[in-house]
Parts: structure tokens; sequence; C-alpha cells
């Protein structure tokens, strides 16, 4: 199956890489991800991506822009509900380009984490599939987690120390 995958970061990557291609899939990556912030994150996460792309030779599409003003203005009068938003803009963007482009399925490597809504991820893109006809892969990697994240170190990777908002930013540190 010709995959889009969309990427949150280049830690991420590994193990649903690794799945995905063990069953054959042609992958490429998509690194959409205007959440994050400050922009110094943004491009750690990136260049780590961009590091580890270039090693595996993974295809990834860069989207130009950094689209922070309209992921405040959408989460700012309601940042409660900001990771719903956050998940739905990036397999939005992630789904749109895959049906453009003529990708058999899209995906995400937020199936990856622990720490992200998994059944709400699940849910957003078996509904964009159904909006947009296209394909939605879902496959639970999470119990690549402790592969993804000794392997990550053993590669000297940048490992984020949270989500990627402001507001899980701030959570990080202001209890």
């Amino acid at each position: 199956m010709k995959l889009l995958m969309h990427i949150c970061c280049g830690p991420c990557t590994i193990y649903p890489l690794k799945a995905l291609r063990t069953h054959g899939h042609d992958v490429t990556g998509l690194f959409y991800n205007p959440n994050i912030h400050p922009y110094l994150e943004y491009s750690r996460r990136k260049q780590s991506l961009q590091d580890y792309a270039e090693k595996i030779l993974l295809n990834v599409i860069w989207p130009e822009g950094y689209l922070l003003e309209e992921f405040l203005r959408q989460v700012a009068s309601r940042p409660e509900d900001r990771c719903a938003y956050c998940l739905s803009d990036r397999l939005r963007f992630t789904a749109q380009q895959a049906k453009k482009e003529n990708y058999d399925a899209f995906t995400t490597t937020l199936l990856y984490s622990r720490y992200q809504k998994h059944d709400l991820i699940h849910q957003l893109g078996e509904s964009l599939s159904q909006q947009l006809g296209i394909h939605f892969h879902y496959q639970d990697f999470r119990s690549g987690w402790n592969e993804g994240v000794k392997l990550s170190k053993d590669l000297g990777m940048y490992r984020q120390p949270y989500c990627g908002c402001i507001y899980s930013e701030k959570e990080r540190f202001y209890k």
C-alpha cells in the first residue's frame, strides 16, 4: 500500500515506519505540525526528523510555512479543546494531501505515543476517511514504545520534553 504518514517528530517515526515497512508498505512522511511552539522547538523536531529520514531513506514532504497564528487563533478561546483541534487539523491536512497525491491511505505516528489520545486519533482518522474518501490506515504502534525510545536514545536523537503546544509546555512547568 502507498501510504502517507503524518510525522510529529523523529523519535516517534522509528517504530511505526519499521512496522509499516515490515508489512511491505511504501511510506512517505509528512511533517505538518503548526501546534509546536516555540519556533526553536519546531526547528529542533524538524531537524531531528530530517537527519533520521536521510539515514533511513525516507522521503518526507515538508509543507512551507509555520502556521503559529492560525493554530493559536483556533485554540485561544477554548484551550481545553486544543487537543481535539490539533489532532483533527494535522490528520485532515494529511488526509487531504494523501487524496490529492493519490496515496492509497494515510496514517500518523501519533498512534505510537502512550501520551496521545489514541481513541480520539482513531475516531478522527476514520471520520476523515469517510468524509474525504481516502482510507485511514489504523495500527496501534504503542507496543513498540520501548523499542523506539531505546533506538532514539542510541541514535542520539533530540527527544522533546512536551507534546508541542505552548499550553503543554506551560503544564510541564506550572502545576
